[in-house]
């Protein structure tokens, strides 16, 4: 027992002497449980959908009303442009669309049926299938109400009010279609992130960074001989990673492969920026990892929309999320597998996503020394 609590006595001193260690060990699971708790959230609410107004008439507003009081849906516009539709839903501006045809009021006044189309976009399973839920109640409460309010005046029987439901991008509403492509850029951010931050100090852990302080060697030829290897490994996995993907998952890349590939290039400058920044931060390679881990890849997971919507996020956490690169790599890559878009669809993601990557590559590169300090 005296020889285990020595043993004991002697690992707290350790930890004693690595004043840096107490902020993973502590500060990391509580600003987890902080993130998590607010982030995580399986439900589906404010869901952004833009409605076509062919009617434009009381009727047509009081079914537009329904849908703006709801606290399922967000409207992000009312239009008479059905080309409006493919445009938001491909930029992410709206998820569903709901289309109210011409002649609307007066159908509903006459008691004769109407269709009412709702289309979703289905690259996000989970919450196509529940929006499409929330639609078709509200839809169908709508309808209830208009034949309770018309038989107690002796009227006929309201015409039944259809929803017509079409799924774009993802008809069967697979989940793996939404989750695949997103491992892809998790994986890139896992692997580039832990390789890049374990780049210098390693050095620094072996002794060998005395060594290439009295070498020629320039910062940025140092910092470039560090990256370069992981950024190759990076291209690698997206060839490995994009063709399991349309090969064995049956993943549709609709698609520019050439823009994916040269779009996670800009990702892969972010990420092993980042592993950079860390590698300048800690001492050796057991804090290298446990901070790019907990302090940066876990948070990102979280709140770049990957598994939680962003939309279901509080307010006050939603800003946060424009501090992710993954957010923006997220759109992308879903946006060229499923859709089939191209950069003038996502190209504000893009570009925050490069001044993103720069800037974090800027930081690491001027705390970064060829000294042991």
């Amino acid at each position: 027992m005296r020889r285990l609590l020595f043993l004991i006595r002697k690992e707290l001193q350790e930890l004693r002497r690595n004043p840096r260690m107490f902020p993973l060990i502590f500060l990391a699971p509580v600003l987890q449980l902080f993130i998590l708790g607010y982030a995580a959230s399986t439900d589906v609410r404010n869901v952004p959908i833009t409605i076509v107004d062919g009617d434009r008439s009381q009727a047509s507003r009081e079914l537009i009303g329904r849908f703006e009081g709801s606290p399922y849906f967000s409207v992000s516009r009312v239009t008479s442009d059905e080309g409006d539709v493919l445009r938001d839903i491909e930029t992410r501006r709206a998820w569903m669309a709901l289309s109210i045809p011409p002649e609307y009021g007066e159908s509903v006044a006459a008691g004769r049926p109407v269709t009412l189309q709702v289309v979703a976009d289905g690259t996000d399973s989970n919450s196509a299938g529940l929006g499409l839920t929330y639609a078709t109640t509200l839809i169908a409460d709508k309808a209830s109400e208009l034949a309770l309010a018309r038989r107690p005046r002796g009227r006929p029987a309201a015409g039944a009010i259809e929803a017509r439901i079409r799924v774009w991008f993802n008809p069967q509403l697979l989940s793996r279609h939404f989750m695949v492509p997103g491992v892809l850029a998790l994986l890139l951010m896992v692997i580039t992130s832990v390789l890049g931050s374990m780049a210098v100090v390693r050095e620094k852990e072996l002794g060998t960074l005395e060594q290439l302080n009295v070498t020629p060697l320039r910062r940025w030829e140092l910092i470039a001989g560090k990256l370069l290897p992981y950024g190759l490994i990076g291209t690698l996995d997206v060839f490995l990673v994009v063709g399991v993907a349309a090969l064995w998952f049956e993943v549709p890349l609709r698609g520019s492969f050439p823009l994916l590939l040269g779009l996670s290039m800009v990702y892969l400058l972010c990420t092993l920026g980042l592993g950079l920044l860390v590698s300048t931060l800690a001492r050796n390679q057991q804090q290298a990892m446990m901070t790019a881990v907990f302090f940066f890849m876990m948070p990102m997971i979280y709140l770049s929309g990957f598994v939680f919507p962003i939309e279901n996020m509080p307010a006050a956490i939603q800003p946060l999320t424009y501090l992710v690169p993954l957010r923006y790599y997220l759109v992308i890559v879903r946006g060229i597998f499923l859709k089939g878009v191209g950069l003038e669809a996502f190209w504000p993601d893009a570009l925050l996503m490069l001044a993103w990557g720069a800037a974090v590559l800027a930081l690491a590169t001027a705390r970064s020394r060829k000294t042991l300090a």
